[in-house]
């Protein structure tokens, strides 16, 4: 994040790469991460099976018994360890699950619902419940390894090495349960979900084509593609895909709805310019809609989820308003940072650098809207937020061109009657519109 503001502050941008979302797909679901562990698990306890026969077989054809008889006393000294460990591993990923539940109960309900995305997307949490189903599952596959022979002229396997993944499976589930219990705690603290959430705003912006924006007109439109499925949210679009179909068409597509509207069958989802329209079903595949807003291609709900929190904070239930300076904090960042950027529409190219798809971003104007308007209803009474908008306001006005400071003077000027109309003393009015980047320190 820090990086991508160094660059825009000198002046550098990058083109970034078009990738498919299947990956942040894959993030935004549960089920992904521990289902690609047991599979691995599987392949590694095969892989363990099979080397345990050809050693003890190697042993038996040199006639090394006594080896065998040893490998066999380790195997059934390690087996009450795996054993132990079948019967247990359950419960521990009982006691994990809990902990995951109230900790999103307790954010959920003090910041925002939108902040529980962030622990379905938390990759330690994926980690620790990968690990720990992988381990209950090797466990169960070692002892089904276990040969009652007790001959060791006759035995045909001895899972040694099948035990010795398991006691290693065990370490590291161990080692990953305390990373995960430091995460949690640091998932319930309003600083680092505020920061998480500010981060995932910066890799949307990140991903932004800075420089390709200044480009022509487009051509006259040619024709149009509606929306066909389910009602729900705009969550992204395949860019990658859909410059490669207008490549191939020798056409511009250009999104008409933005990323986050709700859609419904028979929205016009796409304008075709230059040429004849693609194929709907080649588009449909493109097109990704859900239930709920998405971080990966949504520019202002990293904006609506701080504002969010700020109003919460900033209820008569919660009453917390440094919890909302700690909102506005964030969103002073990010409007600083992408206050010189390009905003309205991107443009991605082709790898001849011909623009082949526009899609629509909110502009500057609405996201100082987005970010200070509720924000702003609900502070006049609460000295502490109006003297830090204040002092973001200065700051703001002093960082972005001359054009974009209208908003923010209006917003401004809007805070500072409502503050004139609520708060009837002279002092204590003079005390809430002083600017103070900590609030009240």
């Amino acid at each position: 994040m820090s990086d991508w503001m160094v660059a825009v502050g000198r002046g550098r941008v990058r083109r970034p790469r078009a990738l498919s979302p299947l990956r942040e797909h894959l993030r935004d679901t549960f089920w992904f991460a521990p289902t690609a562990a047991m599979v691995a698990v599987c392949l590694v306890w095969w892989v363990t099976s099979w080397a345990d026969e050809a050693i003890v077989t190697a042993l038996q054809d040199g006639g090394e018994f006594d080896a065998v008889k040893d490998l066999m006393g380790i195997a059934d000294d390690v087996k009450t360890v795996v054993t132990t460990i079948s019967s247990a591993m359950m419960t521990f990923i009982g006691v994990v699950f809990s902990i995951s539940l109230v900790a999103v109960q307790m954010a959920g309900g003090q910041l925002t619902p939108r902040v529980v995305r962030l622990f379905v997307r938390s990759r330690i949490t994926k980690l620790t419940f990968a690990v720990f189903l992988a381990t209950f599952l090797l466990s169960l596959l070692v002892l089904t390894s276990y040969d009652g022979e007790q001959d060791p002229r006759r035995v045909s396997t001895v899972p040694v090495l099948q035990a010795f993944i398991t006691l290693g499976s065990v370490a590291l589930s161990l080692l990953l349960f305390v990373m995960y219990v430091n995460s949690t705690l640091r998932m319930m603290r309003v600083g680092h979900v505020v920061d998480r959430v500010a981060w995932e705003a910066f890799r949307v912006v990140a991903r932004m084509p800075y420089g390709d924006a200044a480009s022509g007109d487009l051509a006259p439109e040619s024709g149009r593609v509606a929306y066909e499925g389910r009602a729900g949210v705009l969550r992204d679009v395949n860019i990658a895909r859909l410059v490669r179909i207008a490549r191939r068409r020798g056409v511009v597509l250009r999104v008409i709805p933005r990323i986050g509207d709700f859609v419904v069958p028979g929205t016009m989802m796409f304008s075709v310019h230059g040429g004849a329209a693609p194929s709907r079903r080649q588009l449909r595949s493109c097109v990704f809609v859900g239930v709920e807003r998405a971080f990966y291609q949504d520019l202002g709900f990293g904006l609506r989820v701080l504002a969010d929190v700020a109003l919460r904070a900033l209820s008569a239930a919660v009453n917390d308003p440094t919890t909302a300076v700690q909102a506005i904090d964030r969103i002073v960042q990010f409007l600083a940072a992408v206050g010189r950027g390009p905003l309205d529409t991107l443009r991605y190219k082709d790898r001849s650098g011909t623009v082949r798809l526009v899609q629509p971003v909110p502009g500057w104007d609405e996201l100082v809207d987005l970010a200070f308007t509720e924000i702003r209803g609900c502070a006049a009474g609460t000295p502490q937020v109006t003297r830090r908008l204040l002092a973001g306001f200065d700051d703001l006005l002093s960082l972005v061109p001359e054009e974009r400071r209208e908003s923010l003077l209006r917003h401004r000027e809007l805070l500072s009657r409502s503050v004139e109309r609520s708060v009837p003393d002279a002092a204590d009015r003079v005390f809430a519109l002083h600017p103070d980047r900590q609030g009240i320190g």
